[in-house]
């Protein structure tokens, strides 16, 4: 199979079907920039109804597979086979479906979790680089510029020393028992599909990997997690979670992992406190930076703007004054999977290995992360040393 920076990817996926948000969402960020070009899907777990789907899509009937075994093995006897592929199935098919891909030499855009277990995510590791082949995880907003901004900010000294950073992703869609009515959030609190946890996994996930990003030079040195089932009938998954983590230089975090925040729309919030100055960001206004100087005015950044650092302007595609948000992100965030799968057949950029984007590394972490917070809320909320 080849191909070259002119040409886009060839791409499939698994799961996304009709109805599903997440699958639209991962389309429209792979077809933003012409990097992706949809070849193939194995779109539901009802064969027909993937199949029409595919078709409705513009793809080959031939091409809109049964299942993701099947897609596999027949992309690979095709000179025009798929080289990547989507996951955006529920969790726990991720591990066997990003094992079966690697084994066929693709490489991979995962929803999180990547998997279950630490142990799964090392072995998914392994084979990747193996195998030569590149697997991303979808932290879709960890692609925004103002994201970009922030850690900028920080690896310039804007805010100092860093002291802490207070982390949240806290809506309230789920503070009643919703799932006894929609198919589609019932999996979300069953062990059996979602596997050791709901909300750690599911929302606490992001803005933990959204703080590495921003701050790649600390690590955790322990954390301690408790974990809640308001809605009685999710136990033994959790409905909220508070995690507090300590790093390596004295740096304390929080992070509110909550579903059942009530009267939040979304609520996901970074903000990190420095010796000299603070700075703030919302996911419901993302493209505002909050940068508060002690004793001066805070300051409102806006996306796009000539003052900002060039690292967040990088993505630009309209002006400042157009807001971009979710849809963007995902789009930021595609783009530089592309330019990591090109790099890895020598055919993306120049620079282009500096690219920071979620990786198997960030999967694995955020595998990791929620067996420590599980393990520590479990014992009673102790301290554990992180590992």
């Amino acid at each position: 199979m080849t191909n070259d920076r002119r040409k886009p990817i060839r791409w499939g996926m698994v799961g996304g079907g009709r109805g599903s948000q997440i699958g639209y969402i991962h389309r429209s960020a792979a077809h933003r920039d012409d990097v992706f070009a949809l070849a193939a899907g194995a779109f539901d777990i009802d064969p027909e109804r993937g199949r029409a789907f595919g078709v409705d899509l513009g793809l080959d009937e031939a091409r809109s597979y049964r299942d993701y075994a099947a897609m596999f093995a027949t992309e690979a006897g095709r000179a025009d086979g798929i080289e990547a592929v989507s996951i955006a199935t529920p969790n726990n098919t991720h591990f066997a479906i990003c094992k079966a891909a690697l084994d066929h030499d693709l490489h991979v855009i995962c929803e999180k979790p990547l998997c279950f277990t630490t142990a799964e995510a090392e072995e998914l590791k392994a084979l990747s680089e193996a195998r030569g082949r590149i697997v991303g995880v979808t932290y879709g907003y960890a692609g925004h510029q103002m994201i970009e901004q922030a850690c900028a900010m920080v690896r310039n000294g804007d805010l100092g020393e860093i002291r802490i950073a207070n982390l949240q992703f806290a809506h309230g869609f789920h503070s009643a028992a919703v799932e006894e009515q929609n198919p589609a959030t019932r999996w979300r609190v069953d062990p059996k599909f979602a596997g050791p946890s709901y909300v750690l996994g599911d929302v606490g996930t992001h803005p933990l990997y959204i703080a590495k990003v921003i701050l790649p030079h600390l690590k955790i040195r322990r954390l301690l997690c408790t974990r809640q089932s308001f809605v009685k009938s999710r136990a033994p998954l959790e409905d909220n979670a508070v995690t507090l983590m300590e790093y390596d230089n004295g740096a304390i975090a929080t992070i509110w992992s909550s579903a059942v925040n009530a009267g939040s729309m979304h609520g996901q919030k970074i903000r990190i406190v420095g010796s000299k100055a603070s700075i703030e960001w919302w996911d419901e206004r993302p493209n505002q930076l909050s940068y508060e100087i002690q004793g001066e005015p805070a300051r409102i950044l806006e996306r796009g703007m000539d003052y900002l650092y060039p690292e967040a302007r990088i993505d630009d595609r309209i002006g400042g004054g157009h807001p971009e948000g979710l849809f963007d992100a995902w789009a930021n965030l595609y783009r530089r999977f592309g330019f990591a799968i090109n790099n890895e057949r020598g055919l993306a950029p120049a620079g282009i290995e500096e690219l920071v984007f979620p990786d198997v590394d960030a999967g694995l972490e955020g595998v990791r992360w929620v067996e420590n917070c599980v393990r520590s809320a479990d014992a009673g909320g102790i301290w554990l040393d992180y590992s």
